[in-house]
């Protein structure tokens, strides 16, 4: 059964932050700490010079003001101080930004496609979930995430990570869990009447116990294997032929090495790339292959996309998506 928002805040009582559950959290919350505590400066003493000169410079029936000066280092003062902390600030929050930008190699690979108003979640293991996400703490785990219909967020409290879920493209976010336990995670973008049930639960698990969940919840074919099928059943090897005899690529080890396309430019091979590939591959004509592959849009939905997606990494390549 789907707990209500009010259970959920509820829950543990009352607390002022989420949980801190993951390798990205104190970062973020020392960010935060910071960006806090500059504001509380700053609030403090502007607000007190206010008060202050309020009742120094109040107005008396025979008192003249003295005639205002310009100070240079004053003004320098205000403003190289803003600048410096700007700077900080700047350098502090990319540094946290690039260093959580790419997901390890290696990293567990989960697909979530999100829909009016659920969270569908495909482990590459095969099981599938509803508004549950069950991982092993201590591993990278990468989420790559498209959306059937409008636009989502995904977004973990606990482990201060949420980003756009975009029809007609991939995007992706990764974490790693420090701590067992349950956590909720939803939709933070609105995305229609029943934006506000779109949630679910994060559920960390030692290592062994995602292994026995796993074999608990197997299922008859893998992500990969599902694709495989799909790959077959839609005349793709007959163009695309291990050996490249085929009038298309070979897509055997392809993943993650550079396109050449037409008009000169050159494209990763990641997933975003082959999703346009199989839906739309005429706004990727590329060089030295004539441009005879069919559009699937229609033919396949976002799951059965993913599923290629992850038979065609299968096939081997350089993981260097983004």
């Amino acid at each position: 059964m789907t707990p209500s928002l009010s259970g959920i805040l509820l829950q543990g009582g009352f607390n002022l932050r989420p949980a801190s559950a993951s390798t990205m959290a104190p970062d973020v919350d020392h960010l935060y700490f910071i960006l806090t505590g500059i504001s509380i400066f700053f609030s403090v003493l502007i607000f007190g010079l206010i008060l202050y000169f309020m009742i120094k410079y109040r107005k008396r029936s025979d008192a003249i003001p003295p005639p205002t000066r310009m100070s240079i280092p004053l003004e320098v003062t205000w403003i190289v101080i803003p600048v410096l902390i700007c700077a900080f600030l700047f350098v502090r929050a990319s540094a946290v930004f690039v260093h959580y930008q790419d997901p390890p190699s290696g990293s567990l690979e989960i697909f979530v496609v999100g829909k009016q108003w659920m969270w569908h979640i495909q482990h590459s293991e095969g099981p599938r979930e509803i508004n549950q996400l069950h991982i092993p703490i201590g591993v990278p785990i990468k989420l790559t995430m498209t959306s059937q219909d409008v636009i989502h967020d995904f977004f973990v409290p606990a482990f201060r990570q949420k980003m756009d879920v975009v029809p007609g493209r991939y995007t992706t976010e990764w974490f790693q869990a420090t701590q067992l336990g349950t956590y909720h995670f939803f939709c933070s973008q609105y995305c229609g009447t029943s934006h506000s049930g779109m949630i679910g639960w994060v559920t960390v698990m030692k290592p062994e116990d995602y292994a026995g969940w796993l074999r608990s919840n197997a299922t008859p074919e893998s992500s990969a294997v599902a694709g495989r099928r799909l790959f077959s059943q839609f005349g793709c090897e007959g163009c695309h032929a291990p050996d490249g005899a085929g009038k298309g690529p070979s897509l055997t080890g392809i993943f993650g090495k550079t396109a050449a396309l037409e008009n000169g430019e050159t494209r990763t091979v990641d997933e975003g790339f082959i999703r346009q590939m199989i839906v739309n591959p005429a706004s990727l004509p590329v060089s030295n292959y004539p441009q005879i592959m069919p559009t699937f849009s229609g033919q396949l939905d976002e799951e059965q996309i993913m599923q290629l997606v992850a038979y065609i990494k299968s096939l081997g390549g350089t993981e260097g998506s983004k």
